[in-house]
């Protein structure tokens, strides 16, 4: 299988996806949460300092299309781990925050040949608590500036006039939310069987979270970090939900000092 990048795009198979590529080094695949991405977040600025950065849009998410037959998140697994293949990546570290993590421990669990090193940031994937209690916030039925205030220690960071949005930007704020819907509202936030696949994962795996995250608790971080073997699990100070964002600084030396002690 082969793919091609043309404008910020990249076309594998029938599937177009926006993506960006920054910096120098070996090669990190980076992936985003529930919220999207914006290929100017200083995070990516600060793994670019150590590794050629991949940034992909997810199918359905931004401005990527979505082929019909994409309804579950293997499907993304596969999707990623036919992008690593098609261009040429023999060894990728892969990084994934919230939805974006459940993707890469989806691929993780089907093979780690092409994953040099595993970071889940705030993953989402797995059923720690039992039927009648959520291990996540609702996020659907909550306002999108009620699941900010959960997700986001900064005040600052927490609110948004949706008034002052653009078309474009609207557009993809309900894509992105509608994306979501489709592939974790049923099981929610979660797929079944995979905290005992979990046990596959033979990469170097970080856990990291937030230590303010209202989301999803730290205990479900240690949870998941339990299932993989050998997994290191760690706390970020003064983030929560997502702290690529608010720590990217913290974030990136996190992940640059895991790669490096498992060399």
């Amino acid at each position: 299988m082969t793919g091609s990048i043309a404008g910020g795009t990249y076309q594998l198979g029938d599937v177009r996806i926006d993506l960006t590529v920054q910096g120098s080094g070996a090669p990190l695949l980076f992936l985003h949460p529930e919220i999207g991405v914006d290929p100017d977040l200083p995070v990516i600025a600060e793994l670019a300092r150590h590794w050629t950065v991949h940034v992909p849009s997810h199918p359905g998410f931004g401005a990527s299309q979505l082929p019909r037959w994409m309804s579950e998140v293997d499907d993304l697994a596969y999707f990623y781990l036919d992008y690593l293949q098609a261009q040429g990546i023999a060894k990728a570290v892969v990084v994934g925050s919230s939805f974006g993590g459940w993707i890469a421990a989806e691929m993780a669990v089907r093979s780690c040949e092409r994953i040099s090193h595993l970071v889940l940031s705030g993953a989402a994937g797995i059923k720690v608590s039992d039927r009648e209690h959520r291990d996540f916030a609702d996020m659907f039925t909550l306002s999108i500036n009620e699941v900010s205030a959960l997700a986001y220690t900064d005040a600052a960071l927490a609110q948004c006039d949706y008034k002052t949005l653009d078309e474009a930007a609207l557009a993809v704020l309900h894509r992105n939310r509608e994306s979501t819907g489709l592939f974790a509202w049923s099981p929610y936030m979660h797929h079944p069987k995979l905290r005992r696949r979990l046990a596959r994962i033979q990469s170097p795996t970080l856990v990291l979270w937030g230590d303010d995250d209202r989301i999803v608790s730290a205990d479900y971080g240690r949870a998941y970090s339990a299932a993989i073997p050998g997994a290191t699990f760690e706390l970020i100070e003064h983030s929560g939900h997502y702290p690529h964002i608010e720590q990217p600084k913290a974030f990136a030396a996190r992940v640059a000092a895991h790669v490096a002690a498992h060399v």
